[in-house]
């Protein structure tokens, strides 16, 4: 009996590793792929194809052969950074990039983006009107933001 497999793919416009004191590091795409297996797991795989000069980065942090926390834009620069619990399957050179492939699930904390936004927005001394308004513009702009 065969068995269907429904996958879903997206491209990645922006990749976030989140290390251990929750600070986000960007990492620059060359391009990028997540699929959604769609199984009862709800597992995901997403590939990286980065500079190779991130290679020993990558490597050090798959030494650990812990579960870690990224955040990826799918799609469109407009969207909500998605968060994922991920181990880093494979690194592979490709001339002068490196494929680094992760596996993983979403991750429940779907919120922590505008958390740590209004977090920045008032550590910078917004409030009121200019809080909002503030608030508003970096939305559109899905800019990066970390936790301090």
């Amino acid at each position: 009996m065969w068995r269907r497999l429904d996958l879903k793919t997206f491209k990645i416009v922006a990749l976030q590793i989140v290390d251990d004191q929750r600070e986000a590091k960007n990492i620059p795409l060359t391009d990028g792929l997540i699929i959604n297996k769609e199984n009862e797991e709800g597992s995901w795989i997403i590939e990286a194809y980065i500079d190779n000069r991130f290679q020993s980065y990558f490597e050090s942090i798959h030494e650990k052969g812990e579960p870690f926390e990224i955040r990826v834009i799918i799609t469109h620069a407009a969207n909500d950074p998605a968060p994922f619990t991920v181990s880093i399957h494979s690194i592979r050179p490709v001339k002068d990039h490196i494929s680094v492939l992760f596996t993983g699930r979403l991750s429940k904390r779907r919120n922590e983006y505008l958390e740590l936004l209004l977090d920045d927005l008032i550590k910078e001394g917004l409030s009121g009107e200019t809080l909002l308004k503030e608030f508003k513009t970096r939305m559109r702009m899905k800019q990066p933001v970390t936790k301090k």
